[in-house]
């Protein structure tokens, strides 16, 4: 009996991590590093927009604030192409609703860039989801190290 005990509780001390690992949600691994999110603390489109990177499987971090304004000055983001969060990951910033496409393929290719840019807050774009479907063309631009803009990547309904 105690020999049939020890077997079974072997078996399970084995099988244990691979069971974990099979339950566990797609969340932060270490390919995803941790995202820091800086918002307002009543924005509900940049709540949704945590939501999905959420979802995607980042870390994320947020920090709330009634003035973001110290934020984009040090990263120096510019003043007409800001919008209402700013994120801060793998030493890039992300600027707007920025899709998570756009972040891994960012991550993935790792560009000599200060970020991403998406000014405003366009329809239809992660987090700014509309009611009726409605979603806009929109361009996410990219900030060079030297302070260039360039188109990053557009999306389109």
């Amino acid at each position: 009996m105690p020999t049939t005990i020890l077997r079974i509780a072997l078996v399970v001390l084995l099988l244990l991590p691979s069971a974990a690992a099979l339950a566990a949600p797609p969340a932060a691994s270490s390919s995803s590093p941790t995202v820091l999110v800086h918002k307002t603390p009543t924005c509900g489109c940049c709540g949704r927009w945590v939501e999905r990177l959420q979802r995607d499987g980042f870390t994320v971090i947020v920090q709330d604030s009634d003035d973001l304004s110290p934020i984009k000055r040090r990263l120096a983001i510019p003043p007409g192409m800001a919008s209402c969060h700013t994120a801060e990951v793998a030493g890039y910033f992300i600027e707007g609703h920025v899709p998570v496409s756009d972040i891994r393929r960012l991550l993935r290719e790792r560009p000599a860039l200060k970020g991403l840019l998406l000014p405003g807050m366009p329809a239809g774009s992660p987090g700014m989801e509309m009611p009726d479907g409605r979603v806009d063309t929109y361009t996410v631009q990219a900030m060079g190290e030297d302070g260039t803009i360039t188109e990053f990547s557009t999306h389109a309904p």
